[in-house]
């Protein structure tokens, strides 16, 4: 059904600044940030984590594509974290609006998997904003467990 590709350098430049400013977003919902420092951190941990672009090694930006059509639906972020131990995480992975609760979300996770045991990877972590219900349940359905929870009380 899906098709994981690597991600041009345009489709990179479209996907990173949407991304920044997304995460940036998310991490001041989430209350990890102010809405004022929001935008530097995350331009920041971007730096770090992507200092070479498409060209950072152990990094994997994948297009997601449907087989069929060849029409790209989302967009996935592998790295290898621990070539030794075989150890992978998802930086990021969308599927874009229009193609949700289709299966390419599900399909794309099963490519990623072959993809990663190819790369000789043995595990694949990530994370998942705990407000992100229909993400959960997608990582949940596709075999991934939980191993930490973080939690936070806030007091008015």
């Amino acid at each position: 059904m899906v098709r994981l590709t690597l991600l041009s350098q345009a489709d990179y430049e479209v996907w990173i600044a949407r991304s920044i400013e997304e995460y940036a977003q998310e991490k001041a919902h989430a209350g990890n940030w102010t809405s004022e420092e929001a935008p530097r951190r995350a331009r920041d941990e971007f730096q770090q984590l992507l200092p070479n672009g498409l060209a950072t090694p152990n990094t994997y930006l994948l297009s997601i594509e449907d087989e069929a059509s060849g029409r790209k639906v989302g967009l996935l972020w592998l790295a290898i974290r621990d070539p030794r131990a075989g150890r992978a995480f998802i930086f990021d992975f969308r599927i874009d609006e229009p193609y949700r609760r289709q299966g390419y979300g599900f399909g794309a996770l099963r490519a990623l998997d072959e993809f990663a045991r190819e790369l000789g990877m043995t595990e694949i972590g990530l994370h998942v904003f705990g407000h992100n219900h229909a993400a959960r349940a997608l990582y949940e359905k596709a075999g991934y467990e939980i191993t930490n929870v973080n939690m936070v009380r806030k007091l008015g």
